[in-house]
């Protein structure tokens, strides 16, 4: 339960300032006349003007029409897919790719069964978890990194 704490109406600055109209919120004036029915929708309507003039100021730049049969060779996937989508590029075989890919959510699956009777939780203390989580960690800043680079040299990253 929350402790509320009740105005001292006896003080003389206090009452100044409620005479004043000043210390409202102090003394726990309720919500629906002032701020429900002033404050809110001038919050609102402030928050329209922003977006709007935004979106006036900002304006989308309108491309070519798109062509279904020319797929450009720049497009790229969301940035939580740079990952998988390198994985995909740089093997030849496709089929191989898909397994690939689909081991990555299966090798996440497998990682708590790793060390399920350990009953530490302290990341030194289960060691193969975290190196497998490190690993993985590495591997796909790594992937991700060289899925915005050209192709050839996607897998070094132009390192070597």
């Amino acid at each position: 339960m929350a402790v509320t704490k009740k105005p001292d109406l006896s003080d003389p600055f206090l009452r100044s300032k409620l005479a004043k109209g000043m210390g409202h919120h102090y003394y726990g004036e309720p919500a629906w006349p002032n701020e429900l029915l002033y404050i809110f929708p001038v919050c609102i309507i402030g928050s329209f003007a922003c977006v709007i003039g935004l979106a006036i100021l900002d304006l989308a730049v309108v491309g070519e029409p798109a062509n279904p049969f020319a797929t450009p060779l720049e497009i790229l996937p969301e940035w939580y897919f740079y990952p998988v989508f390198q994985i995909l590029r740089t093997v030849p075989n496709k089929l191989l790719g898909v397994l690939l890919m689909t081991s990555v959510p299966l090798g996440l699956l497998t990682v708590p069964f790793i060390e399920n009777i350990n009953k530490f939780q302290n990341p030194f203390r289960r060691p193969v978890a975290t190196t497998v989580f490190f690993i993985g960690t590495v591997v796909a800043i790594w992937l991700g990194i060289g899925a915005t680079l050209p192709i050839d040299i996607s897998l070094t990253l132009g390192l070597f």
